[in-house]
């Protein structure tokens, strides 16, 4: 009995300190499951925008923006400054987009290569707005007339009669200078410091009107600018016609050899999407809520009359990724092309 009852007991030892041993392939069948990696999140890509003034007064940029940033998921870094200032940021190759309003300069920036895809996308006019008791007298004048008038008036030391210039090379100064020509005047030998009447500002344009109002004298501003601020101002509206008034507004791609060639595409869908029909129908909206009136015409609606080559393209994408060859440097492959084929 005894005998038994020991095997019994080693039997039972044996069964319950038995160990179950898990194969490799039981692990990873058992173990929980490991989750993919996440894609990191690609960052937001910038597009570095150099403009007038006039386009960020008005507010036009505030609008635009958000909706173009969501459609490409891009960052918009924008700076305002006169059209002068801006190309010199472009050509220095610290901005992708060139957005401004001075058609001589623009057509110069893309003839030099700075510059490619160059669209107009709207216009407006400049008016010369002035103390409302009109001091010189120039109201229903012709704009030349009227800067003929001012400077007899001002360089006689007419009572309260002064005049504000930007003075500093934007798209409004040189429209400026293109009235002082069109009335038969030089502008650097006879107007410019030819009295304490006329004053350069050096500033923006929602500052020299500020700044002319403050004098009770005449400025030349775009209307879009004017009204954005005319709550605020005294100085009044004058002279509203005449075809040096005109003010087309332009946006083309910043080109250099440095450029990255994302960024060239993602300037040409900024140009693309401003001469958009539901881009262009925003901008003809713009403005009406507040002032009674669009603060721009788009180029959808209307195609201003001007100067040949000022008023650019306006319908076809922007697909250059870089500029044309030159006449010249053309001529010459296509010879040395016909030479090696010859060979």
């Amino acid at each position: 009995m005894a005998l038994v009852l020991l095997l019994l007991a080693a039997s039972f030892a044996g069964c319950t300190g038995q160990q179950t041993t898990t194969t490799p392939a039981t692990a990873a069948a058992t173990a929980a499951p490991t989750a993919a990696p996440t894609p990191a999140a690609e960052p937001q890509k910038e597009l570095l925008i150099a403009t007038t003034t006039s386009l960020y007064d008005t507010k036009l940029l505030d609008m635009l923006q958000p909706m173009f940033e969501k459609q490409y998921n891009v960052k918009l870094k924008i700076t305002s400054q006169g059209t002068g200032k801006a190309i010199e940021l472009a050509k220095k190759g610290d901005a992708d987009v060139l957005l401004v309003h001075s058609p001589s300069q623009e057509l110069a920036f893309v003839k030099d290569g700075y510059g490619i895809n160059r669209r107009s996308f709207a216009s407006n006019s400049f008016i010369i707005v002035g103390p409302e008791n009109d001091p010189a007298g120039i109201k229903g004048m012709t704009p030349e007339k009227a800067f003929s008038t001012l400077l007899i008036k001002g360089t006689n030391k007419t009572a309260g009669v002064a005049f504000v210039s930007r003075g500093d090379g934007s798209g409004t100064h040189t429209a400026e200078k293109g009235v002082w020509s069109a009335a038969k005047f030089n502008y650097s030998t006879q107007v410019q410091k030819s009295g304490t009447w006329y004053v350069e500002a050096g500033k923006g344009m929602g500052e020299t009107l500020q700044m002319a109002n403050e004098k009770g004298a005449y400025v030349l501003t775009d209307e879009g600018t004017y009204l954005a601020y005319q709550k605020d101002l005294a100085i009044k509206p004058l002279i509203t016609q005449g075809a040096s008034l005109l003010n087309i507004y332009s946006v083309m791609t910043v080109y250099n050899d440095k450029q990255p060639a994302d960024k060239i595409q993602m300037a040409n869908n900024f140009v693309n999407f401003l001469i958009d029909p539901a881009t262009q129908a925003e901008i003809g909206k713009f403005g009406v809520d507040k002032y009674g009136k669009a603060l721009f015409i788009p180029m959808s609606v209307t195609v201003p009359d001007a100067k040949a080559g000022y008023v650019g393209d306006h319908t076809s994408p922007a697909t250059d990724v870089k500029p044309p060859a030159a006449p010249a440097a053309a001529a010459t492959a296509a010879a040395a092309a016909t030479t090696a084929a010859a060979k």
